[in-house]
């Protein structure tokens, strides 16, 4: 059996007591404001917090009105209403926010936490309402400026633009923590340049970047977004990014500073703007710009908590920038990379006209090329290496060179296709090689190419693919329009199945058109028909390609493409009849003299200098002799007056021939040598039906 303690069960039979103690803890120590009122929302009783937080003796508060007290209210209605919503169905109001500006916080807005309570007693008769008020200004200071740098963290630095970067903070800080953001970048960082350290020198330039504001202050600023211009001094402005630091200044028509930059104190003037932070942009010591925000009117001024606040956005936005600076500087060097790695004006034989549309991309990897060929052919390429930057724009480079080097050889396009694709599988794995962290470890090297021959004397075009999904489009003389219906391989750099030819007919005046995935964009794509598009604005014969790429670069819009759109046309022509000579030679020795009486005389007919036609005469003495001896018959030999004087003797045999160094005392052994002394570039053709030597020399203008 337990005895019950004697103080406890005293203090159990005088509940009352405990009430009494609770309700004068209440109304003498709680740090919460508590307010008693009646039926008529007259104060009653208040407690010790609610005089201090009023500042008036408790005779002057109890027996008023509580909108008397409470004069200060910024909605006096809604909280009126409230209360009296309590009072009429019992139902409590809990942790609702007031705002006001009472007599006892200088004029400035507090918030505060209302709760309200209806009272009755007993028999249910209700005597009144109590309301709760807690000053919850700070927290809801701090949760607003908790968003604010969310909304900066989550707004600033969605593109690798400066100027972008600049106008997604003013668009973050306006309205929501100022009422006009103004944002200045060092003119070199535009451009992605080093920044400068600090301080800053007073006559580097700064560019406005951003400018906002709320509805009515539009207009309120000194220069216009995009002027460039160095800071006055000295001003807050010039001493922050002398020292690094942000700072808060109380503006007025006293301020001395405002002289020193008359236009900038003319927009303050107008703005009504009565406060002013100013913080610098900056990152490891150097000085990437400036933001200066600005409260007007009956906006709060700035406070010590919102320089903490800035110092954070402001770091923030300096990274965010910095990033986008050696974004641009790593786009300029990559496009001036890819720039000097294009040509500026495709090669062309005489049967060809040719036209570029390249629309960068950011430093892609897409390139064009004609390539002059051996019997007045052209070779047209249309390429992309996937990716950005630098690193992008120098494989497109060594792609490019590898096709010049494969097409001197004189090689089929399936078979340059193929040595290409080893090229460009060397290279993958050299980049799959790369040191971990390095940036191109993670991006595998995925290219595609469009390579093309024109004949002219055949009239055909042979194409091959690799993995370029876009079909060449031929607008014939007439207009018509058609799609070539290629076997497309695998993409260079992969393993797949060996790469296909396909020869087309292609009539004189007809203009074929090579091109990349990207020329179309996204949502053209999309609609199934892509190259009709395409056919469509090219289908007018009549303009010249200069005028056709513009069409179809006003046609197709910008769109939104994540590559280089490239757009190569040539138009051909068939070789002119009177500027090219064919013999077939007889299996005999003898057939050398006859080669070189009919070379004399048709270089005589077209008027080829007396020297040239020497060394002509000699190229075809030697190359006619050579077939003769290891060739197999029947032969041709066939002169070529182009922009080059070609000669070419055709054979049956498949074996190429060597160039020797015959010794002193050989004796032969020296014509291939000789012939190609005296050309400027001389090579071997395969064909189905044997094999062609040729020699190129330069005609004297």
């Amino acid at each position: 059996m337990t005895h019950e303690d004697p103080s406890h069960r005293e203090r159990r039979s005088v509940p009352g007591d405990v009430d009494r103690a609770v309700l004068d803890a209440l109304f003498t120590q709680s740090p919460v404001g508590l307010h008693v009122l009646d039926t008529q929302l007259r104060l009653v009783r208040v407690n010790t917090a609610t005089r201090t937080m009023h500042d008036i003796p408790v005779e002057e508060v109890l027996g008023r009105p509580f909108t008397d007290v409470f004069a200060g209210l910024t909605s006096p209605g809604e909280v009126t209403e409230m209360i009296r919503g309590v009072l009429a169905t019992g139902v409590p109001v809990r942790e609702r926010l007031v705002r006001s500006r009472l007599d006892s916080d200088q004029g400035q807005e507090r918030a505060r936490s209302v709760s309200v309570f209806r009272l009755s007693d007993a028999n249910g008769t209700v005597l009144g309402v109590a309301v709760a008020a807690v000053d919850v200004t700070e927290s809801q200071e701090a949760r607003a400026r908790l968003r604010v740098l969310d909304g900066v963290r989550e707004c600033v630095g969605q593109t690798l633009d400066v100027i972008a970067t600049c106008q997604e903070l003013a668009q973050a800080v306006v309205p929501s923590f100022a009422d006009i953001a103004v944002v200045e970048v060092v003119e070199a960082v535009v451009r992605g340049e080093e920044p400068p350290t600090g301080p800053l020198a007073q006559d580097v330039p700064l560019r406005r970047a951003a400018f906002r504001a709320r509805d009515g202050h539009r207009e309120a600023q000194a220069h216009p977004v995009g002027d460039v211009r160095s800071l006055r001094n000295p001003t807050p402005y010039s001493q922050t990014l002398i020292d690094l630091r942000p700072r808060i200044v109380a503006l007025g028509d006293d301020s001395p500073w405002l002289g020193t930059d008359p236009k900038r104190a003319g927009a303050i003037r107008s703005a009504g703007a009565h406060s002013l932070l100013v913080a610098p942009l900056a990152l490891r010591g150097r000085v990437l710009g400036l933001v200066s925000l600005y409260r007007t009117g009956e906006s709060e001024p700035f406070d010590q908590g919102d320089l903490g606040l800035v110092r954070e956005v402001s770091a923030h936005t300096a990274l965010c920038v910095d990033n986008a600076r050696r974004f641009t500087r790593e786009h300029t060097i990559a496009a001036t990379v890819q720039r000097h790695l294009l040509p500026r004006h495709p090669a062309g034989q005489s049967t060809v006209e040719t036209a570029h549309l390249h629309v960068s991309g950011g430093g892609g990897g897409g390139w064009f090329d004609a390539i002059v060929l051996s019997g007045a052919r052209t070779a047209l390429v249309v390429g992309n290496v996937a990716g950005h930057g630098i690193h992008t724009a120098t494989t497109m480079g060594q792609l490019r060179t590898v096709i010049h080097s494969l097409a001197a050889l004189d090689l089929e396009p399936d078979e340059l296709l193929a040595r290409l694709n080893d090229t460009a599988g060397f290279l993958a794995a050299e980049r799959a090689a790369r040191p971990f962290g390095d940036p191109v470890d993670k991006q595998p090297l995925s290219a595609t190419c469009l390579y093309a021959v024109y004949d002219p004397f055949a009239r055909t075009c042979t194409f091959a693919c690799a993995g370029q999904p876009t079909p060449p489009v031929i607008v014939r003389p007439d207009g018509g329009t058609e799609t070539a219906d290629l076997t497309i391989g695998p993409s260079l750099g992969g393993e797949g199945w060996p790469f296909a030819t396909t020869t087309v007919e292609v009539a004189e005046g007809s203009t074929l058109a090579l091109y990349t995935p990207l020329l179309l964009t996204s949502a053209q794509a999309d609609t199934g028909d892509a190259p009709g598009l395409l056919r469509e604005v090219l289908a007018h014969p009549d303009r010249s390609l200069q005028d056709l790429c513009d069409d179809a670069l006003y046609a197709l819009g910008a769109g939104e493409r994540d590559g280089d759109a490239v757009l190569l046309l040539a138009r051909t022509r068939t070789f002119p009849a009177h500027a090219t000579a064919t013999w077939d030679l007889a299996d005999d020795l003898t057939e050398a003299g006859t080669a070189r009486r009919h070379t004399l005389r048709t270089l005589e007919e077209w008027g080829v200098d007396d020297d040239t036609a020497a060394a002509t005469e000699l190229i075809v003495s030697e190359l006619v002799t050579n077939a003769l001896r290891h060739g197999t018959p029947p032969l041709r030999l066939r002169l070529i007056k182009d922009r080059t004087l070609i000669c070419e003797v055709h054979d049956t045999s498949p074996t190429s021939p060597h160039l020797r160094h015959a010794r002193a005392v050989d004796e032969g052994g020296r014509g291939l040598f000789i012939a190609a002394q005296l050309a400027q570039r001389w090579g071997t053709r395969h064909t189905p039906g044997g094999k062609t030597v040729w020699t190129e020399q330069d005609l004297t203008p």
